[in-house]
């Protein structure tokens, strides 16, 4: 099946000599099962919500990452590392919309939140530049029971459906977007949106979350095009999968 391919990604973008691009089908039986990762701690405070932006292929919800006030450690992570953002990936049907699948599975949509390493990087445009810069928890989002927690988000949505407009949201707690079940999978990759640096180390929950359709549909009214601009609708905001090359996937359960 051939799904569509956002222009953002239609560019030969594929980084020369990448051996670790993202995403990837995670194959459950391929996965290693590693007795040595640890929990992964999240730490986050809800008032260093910033604001949300939408920046023409996605909304992002920023955090001030200037102090220590949230962040993840432990998992297979060597230092700590603070929240910069998260933003969403989702299709314009249920059928597809995450960027990692599970045994060739899409869901409707996919949550990225993007960590740096701050214990050794100065500021998050030098770690995004370097291996083991940025840390990124993926959740998948499959239908089911309303999110009260997303709803907050969705209800803030209609204020930046164009390109370029940014609102305030200063209080939220992302950490109601993270499944309770702490198993997860994770992989050296990359970025899955230009520069496509190879400085991610990924973290996959295997729990997906439950949002309902509606939540969904909000998604979807959101706009890659500027106001005044012929309207365009934010869907299918998402990068090919990538080869695994010679990459091992582990896992932190059985």
């Amino acid at each position: 099946r051939h799904l569509p391919v956002h222009p953002l990604w239609q560019s030969p973008l594929t980084i020369p000599g990448g051996t670790r691009q993202s995403p990837i089908n995670i194959q459950w039986r391929d996965s290693v099962y590693d007795p040595f990762l640890k929990p992964l701690k999240i730490s986050y405070d809800p008032t260093t919500c910033l604001h949300i932006w939408n920046n023409g292929y996605s909304f992002l919800v920023e955090f001030d990452d200037s102090t220590d006030r949230s962040i993840i450690d432990g998992g297979p992570l060597e230092n700590q590392y603070r929240l910069k953002q998260f933003h969403f990936h989702w299709g314009a049907i249920n059928d597809w919309g995450s960027e990692h699948t599970v045994d060739c599975k899409f869901y409707p949509a996919e949550l990225h939140l993007v960590h740096w390493n701050a214990v050794v990087y100065p500021t998050f445009e030098e770690a995004v530049m370097e291996g083991n810069g940025l840390a990124v928890i993926g959740v998948f989002l499959k239908l089911g029971a309303h999110h009260e927690g997303l709803q907050t988000l969705v209800d803030a949505l209609p204020a930046v459906k164009h390109k370029d407009t940014v609102i305030e949201f200063d209080v939220f707690d992302p950490s109601c977007l993270i499944p309770s079940c702490p198993d997860y999978w994770t992989y050296a990759g990359s970025l899955t949106t230009p520069p496509l640096t190879e400085s991610v180390t990924w973290i996959i929950k295997k729990q997906p979350i439950e949002v309902d359709e509606n939540q969904l549909e909000a998604f979807r009214m959101l706009l890659f095009t500027s106001d005044g601009e012929e309207e365009k609708r934010m869907v299918d905001n998402f990068r090919p999968l990538q080869p695994l090359m010679n990459r091992t996937v582990r896992s932190s359960f059985q």
